[in-house]
């Protein structure tokens, strides 16, 4: 191993294990139930909600896939920071009519949430189900992003099969024995790094292989022109329509993720979400500087094989063994927050909802109180499937590393069919359960057929959109077919008009 090597490995050995005391030292002194594991006992004020949703968006596809997407298609990769920071934007009214409702009822998920509104345990229990389905392959993306990463900042020296386990037992020791709070002070952690880092990157990319800023947009104009306007270069038909359906559908989508969700239900107070809502926007400015290294290494390593080294191909070559070290610990810490929430978000849905008792809501939707000791059980649950949704993930990035991430590309497609059942559900009280379970089916349905048959983008738009206007048309015609809530029966009207 050379010397650059093992000083690189040694930093990042020290970063894991500094990341495992701060997510192990933020539980001191806490309650151990399962509110506070979960959504930190409703707790979190406006940095640490921002912290957390922050980290959540800033994963290793901002280090990997944002410089990639760059590198490869041109301006179609805009759409990460324009849907992002549109679904702020839904969010700043979304966020705190959720927090309102699951407060209220004392709910920690979205699960809970459907199961609370149509009084249905078995629509609960669905939403579960296929909220795995479409998370688990962001475990998997994220164990593989950190394989690569720490592949890359350690030059080659740690193998990416080690990478992913690393990154799998890091993320799992903080967030079994802290859980929410420990994913949010170790996101404090990786922001202060993720900021020096890009700030860092936008300086010195362009000035070290290039003459400045100007030179590079120079460059890109009169050189690369195809890459600045859509549908981008070779791809595949990622035009302005794309762009829009797929802002549209990831902005709505993002309100009712499960992770977001669980940033809703951490905070202290609507007011909290709601100025939240207004500094994140500012965050995602950040990915622009990705992209421009992404684009930087067109003119530096132009025949470069793996666009997602594009970042790394650059900076290791070019930067000491040290800096090159914390920019990985960066990306490294931009995979670890994310993953250990996504598998906290799992391990809550199936601990209380599939194999717990539920959300504790009579038919009638009054709360029955839970015994300390059924609390405890529910979290012990929670905390054995988020372990075994990890290893799942772990498994898939060591044995079929090209299975789930193939079906990662459909999750929000996939999350955005249960927009009606979480959210507008709670808007509109006369949608019964029937119809919010079958404009579920069929949105998922319509979204696996086009993406199955190679029809997604269908004409430019995206499948998911499609998937979801269907999804909204069948739940609307079963709620408008049943009679509204108080209505006499027909054959019960008629017998009293004849009466009069």
């Amino acid at each position: 191993m050379s010397s650059s090597a093992a000083l690189a490995t040694t930093i990042f050995a020290l970063a894991m294990v500094a990341t495992i005391a701060v997510g192990l030292l933020s539980a001191r002194g806490r309650d151990k139930g399962l509110a506070e594991w979960t959504v930190s006992s409703r707790g979190l004020g406006v940095l640490f909600i921002w912290l957390l949703m922050a980290g959540e968006t800033y994963t290793s596809f901002s280090f990997l896939g944002t410089a990639g997407w760059s590198f490869s298609f041109g301006v179609p990769i805009l759409y990460l920071v324009a849907y992002l920071t549109t679904g702020f934007a839904v969010a700043y009214v979304v966020g705190p009519a959720l927090w309102t409702y699951a407060s209220r009822h004392r709910l920690i998920s979205i699960a809970d949430m459907a199961e609370h509104r149509f009084r249905s345990r078995p629509v609960g229990m669905l939403v579960a189900v296929v909220t795995t389905v479409f998370i688990v392959p962001y475990i998997q993306v994220q164990i593989q992003g950190m394989g690569v990463v720490v592949n890359a900042m350690t030059y080659g020296s740690v193998d990416l099969r080690v990478a992913a386990v690393i990154s799998f037992v890091v993320a799992e020791v903080f967030i079994l024995v802290s859980g929410l709070r420990g994913s949010a002070w170790v996101s404090a952690l990786k922001d202060v790094l993720v900021v020096g880092v890009v700030v860092f990157l936008a300086v010195y990319v362009p000035a070290h292989f290039l003459d400045g800023v100007g030179d590079f947009m120079h460059r890109m104009v009169t050189e690369k022109p195809e890459w600045l306007t859509f549908p981008g270069h070779e791809s595949g038909g990622l035009d302005g329509t794309w762009f829009v359906t797929t802002l549209l559908l990831n902005a709505v989508t993002i309100t009712i993720f499960p992770t977001t969700v669980a940033g809703y239900l951490s905070a202290k107070s609507p007011n909290a979400l709601r100025r939240n809502a207004v500094l994140l926007p500012w965050y995602q400015l950040l990915l622009l500087i990705p992209m421009m290294v992404g684009a930087t290494a067109l003119f530096v390593v132009p025949n470069l094989k793996n666009p997602d080294l594009a970042l790394f191909s650059l900076v290791t070559d070019a930067l000491p063994a040290p800096l090159v070290a914390v920019i990985g610990v960066a990306g490294a810490l931009s995979a670890i927050v994310p993953m250990s929430v996504f598998m906290l978000a799992i391990g809550t849905l199936w601990g209380r909802t599939l194999l717990g008792g539920g959300n504790g809501a009579d038919p009638r939707g009054r709360r029955r109180a839970s015994a300390p000791a059924g609390d405890m059980r529910t979290k012990r649950l929670s905390q054995l499937v988020c372990l075994l949704a990890g290893l799942v993930a772990l498994a898939g990035s060591l044995f079929f590393p090209n299975t789930l991430v193939q079906l990662s590309v459909l999750s929000y497609e996939g999350l955005a069919q249960l927009v009606p059942t979480v959210l507008l559900a709670l808007y509109w009280r006369r949608m019964p359960a029937s119809a919010a379970v079958a404009g579920m089916l069929v949105g998922l349905a319509v979204m696996t057929l086009l993406w199955a048959t190679g029809n997604d983008p269908l004409a430019g738009i995206n499948g998911g959109i499609i998937a979801l206007a269907a999804n909204l048309a069948v739940t609307a015609a079963v709620t408008l077919a049943r009679p509204a809530p108080g209505a006499a029966p027909p054959e019960r009207t008629a017998a009293a008009n004849e009466a009069v």
